[in-house]
């Protein structure tokens, strides 16, 4: 059997959340470890996001104000859009 191909940054972002919650597959968490242990990068965008929660704490999408909710995803969509283009 083949080596898994490697994790590119992109992938990895894409990543990030389910990893942080415990929800990759085996082979993909050894990818994300392999990534991370030789990127810099993403090592350090992984560690502003673990600092980001424990910032904000658990926010859950009915916790929010129904306009900042609104608002947190026309930003994040826009961000989406801007990135694959």
């Amino acid at each position: 059997m083949s080596a898994a191909r490697e994790l590119t940054c992109r992938e990895l972002v894409e990543l990030v959340t389910d990893h942080l919650e415990g929800r990759l597959s085996r082979d993909e968490r050894k990818r994300f470890a392999r990534h991370i242990a030789g990127c810099d990068a993403c090592t350090t965008y992984l560690e502003q996001m673990r600092l980001t929660i424990r910032a904000t704490g658990e926010l859950t999408e009915q916790g929010l104000d129904p306009r900042a909710r609104d608002e947190l995803l026309r930003v994040f969509r826009g961000w989406k859009a801007a990135s694959e283009s």
